[in-house]
């Protein structure tokens, strides 16, 4: 059995579940999600809580059991507080603008990069360098900040690229220390 899976979840006040076969719907102050569940796993709303479960013992099932948990709880906290990624770009020019449904990134390329906001997904600038995204479902937001990161990952020689905030980014010494050793 899930260690992970035998927990309950709680409900807040103001979140609706609705189960039905193997489909759930979360439904909060926020918004809905909703999600299939697989052959196996099973929820019962108790009161204030929901119970995960699994139709049997099967080994291979325990590790489901844990993940749709965890599944679920983020569907009950994203529709009552949401998600949030913050992200950095660290460097000299390199700034951003939303411009309708479009995040424009000016990162040192010969052009600027346009990337399509996720629908539920918001993006707010601050100083041109700070990015804040947010959305109900962590997987989404989640995505999506990554997506920006990977368009310029920080550099290990002088720190330059897009960070998520608070990263800590390794500096390398590069060839004229390696050169001052000898």
């Amino acid at each position: 059995m899930s260690r992970k899976g035998k927990f309950p979840i709680p409900l807040p006040k103001g979140v609706e579940v609705k189960i039905t076969g193997k489909h759930i719907s979360v439904k909060g102050p926020k918004g809905t999600l909703e999600r299939d569940l697989m052959d196996g796993i099973t929820v019962k709303q108790d009161g204030t809580q929901l119970i995960v479960g699994t139709t049997n013992d099967d080994p291979s099932l325990s590790k489901f059991h844990g993940l749709y948990r965890s599944l679920i709880n983020n569907m009950v906290v994203g529709t009552t507080q949401g998600f949030e990624t913050k992200l950095e770009m660290i460097g000299v020019g390199y700034r951003a603008a939303v411009q309708g449904n479009l995040l424009d990134i000016q990162i040192g390329f010969s052009h600027p990069v346009k990337l399509p906001i996720p629908a539920g997904v918001t993006v707010k600038i601050d100083k041109g360098t700070a990015l804040s995204i947010t959305g109900i479902d962590k997987q989404t937001v989640g995505q999506f900040a990554a997506s920006i990161r990977a368009v310029r990952p920080p550099e290990p020689y002088q720190g330059k690229g897009i960070r998520y905030a608070g990263e800590y980014v390794r500096k390398k010494a590069g060839k004229a220390a390696a050169a001052a050793k000898k």
